[in-house]
Parts: structure tokens; sequence; C-alpha cells
């Protein structure tokens, strides 16, 4: 009766439990753990420090010559990060730009108001202030030109007197640089209808187109350079409600176009 109990503890001294699972579960958890700080590196995009972790995981868990992270086969969009020194430099740069194009926007506009003081003086030695004006638009250097002495009533035919205004003013445009020039036709409200034009939007533009062909005679202008408007009677400079307004309205204007921008120095002018 002494042996039976031997053998019951001779089985559970032979009763081993098998724990060579947990060597490759420990791997498992570690190779986890790397993946998800891999994972994690990468949503925080640092070249540098991608790459030394990278090196570390490649020399902790390389197997056979073949690791687990391989860096140069990792496609990872790493986005330029801000220099200082460059955004200093670009600044820098589109300061001087604008500098520039400042003096250069008031060098224009000095030129324009030259040319100004060229036409307003002829204006004034040929005593045709009341048909001749000049004036500095947001648009440009504007010479206004009262019909009455270019054409006759209801004609777009350039009169003598028209045609001596139009080469005095030729050869004042012949500018360097040279300019766009727009020259546009205006009527009153009285309505146009006769054989030769049937409203004042024809008899606008047909004065206009006749007018820059009296300018162009002068070779020295480029033609490319020209384009002619007709307004009709729908823009006015006064109401149509005297003689002496529609007279005014009934005109042909010469717009020389500025080279840049000159809005800003014109607002600077009348501030002063």
């Amino acid at each position: 009766m002494s042996r039976r109990p031997m053998r019951r503890n001779r089985r559970r001294k032979d009763r081993h439990i098998d724990e060579s699972w947990l060597l490759p579960y420990s791997d498992l958890l570690t190779l986890l753990v790397a993946l998800f700080i891999v994972l994690f590196a990468m949503s925080d995009v640092d070249a540098q420090r991608y790459q030394e972790l990278a090196e570390v995981f490649q020399s902790e868990f390389s197997s056979a010559g073949t690791g687990i992270v391989e860096y140069d086969q990792v496609p990872v969009e790493i986005p330029v990060e801000s220099n200082e020194e460059d955004e200093v430099e670009e600044d820098e740069s589109e300061e001087e730009e604008e500098i520039e194009d400042q003096r250069d926007t008031a060098l224009e506009l000095l030129q324009l108001q030259d040319l100004q003081e060229e036409i307003d003086h002829y204006i004034e030695e040929n005593n045709l202030a009341e048909e001749l004006g000049t004036a500095l638009t947001d648009e440009g250097l504007l010479i206004s030109i009262e019909n009455e002495i270019t054409f006759e009533s209801a004609s777009a035919v350039v009169n003598r007197e028209g045609e001596e205004i139009a080469h005095e003013i030729a050869d004042l445009l012949h500018t360097d640089p040279p300019r766009q020039i727009v020259i546009s036709g205006h009527a009153d409200d009285r309505p146009m209808n006769n054989e030769e034009f049937e409203s004042n939007w024809e008899l606008s533009v047909q004065r206009a187109v006749n007018f820059m062909g009296i300018i162009l005679e002068n070779d020295e202008l480029d033609p490319a350079r020209y384009s002619a408007k007709g307004y009709g009677e729908h823009q006015p400079i006064l109401p149509n409600t005297s003689e002496e307004n529609r007279a005014l309205n009934r005109r042909v204007e010469v717009l020389v176009l500025p080279n840049f921008e000159i809005q800003t120095e014109l607002d600077d002018l009348e501030d002063q």
C-alpha cells in the first residue's frame, strides 16, 4: 500500500508545461511594437528622424541580411521645410520689384504730364482753349476735341481746321516709348437718320475712324497701336439739356494709354 503514493508523486514530477511558445510570441509582440512605432513616425514625417529610426530597426531586427524596415523601399512624401533665409530673400526680392514698379509708374506719369504740358501749350498758342482740352484720368491722358471745329453737322468728313489739329496732335503723339492710342467718337442725344448714317452709333464711329486716319498720315506713328471706337450719345459729359451742353457732348477724344497703372499716383496728386 505504500507504493501507490510513490507512483502518484512520480507522475506529478513527470508533468512539465511546454513554454516554448513564449519565444515566438514575444518576438511577435516586439515586431508589432516596432511596426506601430514606424507607423507613428511616418505620420509625423521628418525625413531625418525616420531614417535614423529605420536604421535602428534595420540593425536590431535584421534576419539573414534582410531587415523588417527597408528605408530605400518605403515611399515617403517629404514636404519642403520652410527656410527662413529663403523666405527673407523672397520678401526682399518682392519688395525690390514693388519699388521698381513704383519707380517705373512714377516715371510714366511724369512723361504723360510732360505730354499734357506740350498739348496745353499748343492749345494756348492757337487760342483753342474753348475747343480743346486735356485731362489726366485713371485711364491715361485724355485729349478732347469738339466736333464744331472738326466736322460739319451730321457729317463724318474731317474739315480743314480739323485736319490741321489732327496733324499737330499726330506730331505730339510720336513718343518714346510709343503708347497705345484709342480714338473715340461721341454724339448728342438728337436722333440721327439720314441717307449716310442710320444712328448716332454709326456717325460717331465713322468720325473716330476718319480722324484717326488723318493722324496716321504721320509715317512715324505705328498704326498697330491705334484703335477707334464709337459711343453714340451714350457717354455724355453733360446732360443734353441745352444747346451748349449738346455742343460739348459732340466730340472726338484721343486717349493716350500709359504703359503702367497710374491710378495710385493720380490719387496722390489729388490728395496734394
